[in-house]
Order: structure tokens, then C-alpha cells, then sequence
């Protein structure tokens, strides 16, 4: 019997995971032996930010406050900027993730360079085979509807459990719905020359590269199984119709559906196409599962994300006793669409207020997340707390406490979120 497409990734990471630890997988830029002491890194996450060149801020686009909170040397999307908006996100509104600065490149001068031992021919990365921008977009083309999430979005919140961790002190914002165009990644390495050996493609970002902890690790990159490569990537051009705006990749990057948002490597340049299993520090130092719970060397590289609820509404929100309240918020998952949504509202330090099941938006089921909204007239002035909790069609759901981790990764616990209900005037 075949196995099934989850089974088979993690056979392939457990095959990995071997092969590096006994010294047969190549990680470039990086000695095994610095990435058999990953604790000395942990505490380095969140100190380097980058800094755009000559003192240019890290991120090109505006980022009025009404829509973002900067974090370092990255943005977060406020999710009180959605009330009221369609299923994507905006352009203009849509979080940005830097590891260092936002790079502005030529679409004229710029190649896709792919190499590697998986190839006919083994092309070399001083000898690869080029394609370039105006090659790509004449290739056949197609459109993906995807959410892209970091892997740290709602980190903050395992403080505010007792956890606290270092790393960008996302809330709930790093994430983002949009409509991508483009080339199927498995189009363009079939045009390469994809052999039967091929285990892992590595695609590699154009923008500066990154230094933590007084250790250049080189440019960001992470590899893939060829599998999920030749499943469902996508070498997006455009954004929500329009041509890729700096910050999200321009000229291209790539866009992995339900998987962590690293996965979707940003200015994508060169592309190694292995007959060996690769590795980076993007999937060995970071990006994996640490400390209580998990395996002593890490858990295998984080894949698809799990399930997260966010209101559209800022943080203790004032809202009058008067009037019934439109509760509207958005739910979400890597591993399938959503299929029930709960919403409770309760006293401050009352968690025991009764759930009922919230409405959902019929045209998102079976989309990247899924639109919601509970109809609530407050009985009283004073403090109160919205919760949401989601369940998806693999029966993934959200636990009360999400589970600690050293990195503060995969964050999908209940968020308990403030309001204050004011008493208006003749109430």
C-alpha cells in the first residue's frame, strides 16, 4: 500500500536526520560540529535584525501605524487592519519577515540558477543552468491562492503563558492570505533535467547575508523534500495581481502552501538539486523543535503549520454597552481547511464562559483560512475576554496552553483577548 504523502516526509526527515548525525549529509556554510552545539545559538535569535545599507530602513514599502507594528527589522500586520477587508490581504497591508534587509533587484539582470547532483548532467554552481525573468513568465503559468505564516507567529503569547522565548515577539500578525501567480516549481526542474536521484532541492535567497551571534551563516536557505517540490510550490512573479513588491520577493520567490513561512525562501536566485540530502542552518540551528518534550539533538525541520484564531480587533478594544457587537475574526491551518470555529466571552479570569459555535463565511470553506463572526451584546460595562478556538478536517484543534518550546515555534494555543465595554451615556 502507498503511503500517504505526511508518512512519507517523515521518513524522508528521519532518513535525513541519520545521515547527518553520522557525518554522510552536507550542510554548506556551517561545520557539523557547530551544529551539534546548538544551544550556544538560541540565545543569539533575536539579536540581529540586520540593518539596511548606508542606514536605509530594512523594509522599502510604508508602514503606517494604523496598519503595523514594527518588530526589529520586520512588520507586523494588525489584524484590526482587516476589519472589514476581503478574503486576502491587501499588499500594502501584508507582514513582512526579514532576516536581514530588503534587497532591490534587477528583473532584467536576475537568473534562476539551478545545480546540483539531482540534475542531468550535474551542472555546478559556477556552471549552472540559467533561467531568466522573462524566460520564466514565458513558461505556462498558474495562480495559488495561499497563506504564507512564519513559524514564530504568536510567540508572544508563550510569554504571557509562563514560557518565554527569545526570537521576533510576533502576537498574531505574521501571517497573510494572497493570490500568487507564477511557474510550478516542478515545471522548471523538469525543464532542468530532475532526475530519479534527486532527494532535496535548496533554494536560496538573494538578499544579504546573515550574521547571529558573530557567525555568518550565509545567505537564507532551506531544503525541501523533492516531493512536496514536485507537489504544490509555486515560483511566484506576482502578488494579488500586480508584480511582487520588494519586501515580498521581487523579482521571484517562492510560495509553499500550509508549510512555515521560511520555507518560502524570498528573491529566490540559486537552487541546488541534490542526489544527497542537504542541509542548512535553516533546518538544523533553527526552525526545528527544542527543549522539554522533543528529542535531545531536536525534533526533525518544521513542515506545516498547525491551527491559530485571531479577532479583528486591536488589543483591549473599547466597545460601548449599548449596541450589539459584530465579532468578526479568521482561522487557520497548514494541514487542511478549517471546519468549526467556537467563540466564548467571559469576565476577566473566568474561563469556564460557554462556547457556541461561531458563523462561517460558506464561500472560505475549503480556502487557505476561513472568515468568521458571533453576534455579542454586552450585558455589562467593564472588562471582558473574547476567546476562539478552531478545529480543522484532520481534527487538529487548539489546545487551552500551547505546548512550551525552547525557540517559541508552532505557538497554537487559545488566545484570551481583552475588550473594555464602556458605559455610554442614558445607559
Amino acid at each position: 500500500m502507498a503511503q500517504s504523502p505526511a508518512a512519507e516526509e517523515a521518513d524522508h526527515d528521519a532518513r535525513r536526520a541519520t545521515q547527518w548525525l553520522a557525518g554522510a549529509a552536507r550542510c554548506d556554510g556551517v561545520s557539523r560540529e557547530e551544529l551539534l552545539h546548538l544551544g550556544t545559538a538560541m540565545a543569539a535569535l533575536a539579536t540581529d535584525p540586520g540593518a539596511g545599507p548606508a542606514g536605509r530602513d530594512p523594509i522599502v514599502k510604508p508602514l503606517p501605524d494604523p496598519h503595523f507594528v514594527r518588530r526589529d527589522g520586520n512588520a507586523e500586520m494588525r489584524w484590526s487592519a482587516l476589519a472589514g477587508q476581503g478574503y486576502l490581504v491587501p499588499t500594502d497591508r501584508f507582514f513582512v519577515r526579514n532576516h536581514t534587509h530588503t534587497p532591490v533587484l534587477d528583473a532584467d539582470t536576475w537568473r534562476l540558477s539551478l545545480f546540483g547532483t539531482g540534475l542531468r548532467g550535474t551542472p555546478t554552481r559556477d556552471a549552472p543552468i540559467e533561467i531568466g525573468y522573462r524566460d520564466l513568465r514565458d513558461l505556462p503559468a498558474e495562480k495559488s491562492t495561499a497563506l504564507v505564516e512564519c513559524a514564530g507567529n504568536g510567540r508572544h503569547f508563550f510569554a504571557r503563558q509562563g514560557d518565554p522565548t527569545p526570537g521576533v515577539d510576533w502576537t498574531l500578525g505574521a501571517v497573510g492570505v494572497a493570490r500568487w501567480r507564477g511557474v510550478r516549481l516542478s515545471t522548471v526542474l523538469r525543464h532542468a533535467g530532475l532526475t530519479d536521484a534527486a532527494v532535496d532541492v535548496q533554494p536560496e535567497g538573494l538578499d544579504p547575508e546573515y550574521v547571529t551571534g558573530g557567525v555568518n551563516l550565509g545567505r537564507v536557505r532551506r531544503p525541501l523534500p523533492v516531493g512536496k517540490a514536485l507537489h504544490d510550490v509555486l515560483l511566484a512573479y506576482e502578488m494579488n495581481g500586480r508584480p511582487l513588491p520588494a519586501d515580498h520577493g521581487f523579482p521571484v520567490r517562492l510560495v509553499v502552501p500550509g508549510w512555515v513561512g521560511i520555507s518560502s525562501i524570498k528573491w529566490v536566485g540559486p537552487v541546488e538539486v541534490s542526489a544527497t540530502p542537504l542541509f542548512s542552518p535553516w533546518n538544523t540551528r533553527f526552525y526545528r523543535m527544542f527543549g522539554p518534550g522533543h528529542p535531545a539533538g531536536g525534533g526533525p525541520p518544521l513542515t506545516a503549520q498547525n491551527v491559530k484564531s485571531a479577532f479583528e480587533l486591536p488589543w483591549d478594544a473599547r466597545l460601548p454597552d449599548t449596541a450589539e457587537v459584530l465579532l468578526t475574526g479568521r482561522s487557520w491551518s497548514g494541514r487542511g481547511p478549517i471546519r468549526t470555529v467556537e467563540v466564548s466571552v467571559g469576565r476577566d479570569g473566568d474561563d469556564d464562559a460557554r462556547w457556541r459555535p461561531a458563523r462561517l463565511v460558506d464561500a472560505d470553506r475549503d480556502g487557505a483560512w476561513q472568515r468568521w463572526s458571533l453576534r455579542w451584546r454586552p450585558p455589562a460595562p467593564g472588562r471582558w475576554i473574547l476567546r476562539a478556538r478552531a478545529t480543522d478536517v484532520t481534527g487538529a484543534g487548539q489546545p487551552d496552553r500551547a505546548a512550551a518550546n525552547d525557540l517559541g515555534y508552532l505557538f497554537d494555543g487559545v488566545v484570551r483577548h481583552p475588550v473594555l465595554v464602556t458605559r455610554t451615556a442614558g445607559s
